[in-house]
């Protein structure tokens, strides 16, 4: 098994075989949230203006996401795991899009395979690619609004690469580098609002889910995001 870490948009363009997009800081942590919470499906959405079209089309889909850290006018919820806490999705079909994550899912055009990382089902992810035993792998980390890598997702990309190598990892220790580097915008008194503390918490909540969120191209040029339980 070849494994191969990338990183932000040109990335995920030049991602093959079955490909890993980690977006830990938060929307891949997010939609695993949402999935557990109740959703049947979250499609995955590049640009705005696509998001605001499928509301217009289905009134009953759910807006979440973020630019910039803000909830855009007219969603629902932002990208954030302890703002959708309280809330049933209850079957209801979630539209998802933010300014790393969803951006890496929709140009990873040339992989054979796409699934979603983070760290609360990395041990899934592991699991799941251990079974399909794909000659290659790629990682593609996103980083912050895919325009830098960030400390959270390269762990998350070498934690996962230490996993399939059955090499040990101080996760600990990533957690510690992580909350005084790119995790301290969680602890900032004026981002409360955007960046709840508590979200710092959920997305570093390693294991807490035991199923991968895998991408399937639909008909009409859009992605579905599908929850499947890993044994």
């Amino acid at each position: 098994m070849d494994i191969e870490i990338l990183h932000l948009v040109e990335g995920a363009k030049k991602a093959r075989g079955m490909t890993v997009i980690i977006d830990v800081f938060r929307a891949f942590s997010l939609a695993c949230y949402m999935f557990d919470q109740g959703a049947e499906m979250i499609i995955p959405v590049g640009d705005i203006q696509t998001a605001y079209r499928l509301k217009a089309e289905n009134p009953g889909y759910i807006l979440v996401g973020e630019r910039n850290n803000i909830k855009p006018p007219g969603f629902d919820f932002g990208n954030s795991p302890h703002q959708v806490r309280n809330f049933n999705f209850g079957g209801r079909t979630v539209v998802h899009t933010t300014s790393a994550g969803t951006q890496g899912i929709v140009n990873a055009v040339f992989s054979d395979e796409v699934l979603t990382g983070s760290f609360v089902n990395a041990g899934a992810i592991t699991r799941y690619i251990r079974k399909k035993n794909p000659r290659q792998v790629t990682l593609v980390c996103m980083g912050y609004s895919a325009n830098h890598p960030v400390e959270e997702d390269s762990f998350c990309a070498q934690y996962i690469k230490d996993s399939l190598e059955d090499r040990k990892t101080d996760f600990s220790q990533m957690v510690n580098e992580i909350k005084n580097t790119s995790g301290k915008r969680f602890f900032t008194e004026d981002m409360q609002e955007h960046c709840p503390s508590e979200d710092f918490y959920l997305c570093l909540a390693l294991n807490r889910f035991d199923f991968i969120l895998k991408a399937q191209k639909r008909t009409d040029g859009l992605i579905n995001l599908v929850c499947k339980s890993v044994g």
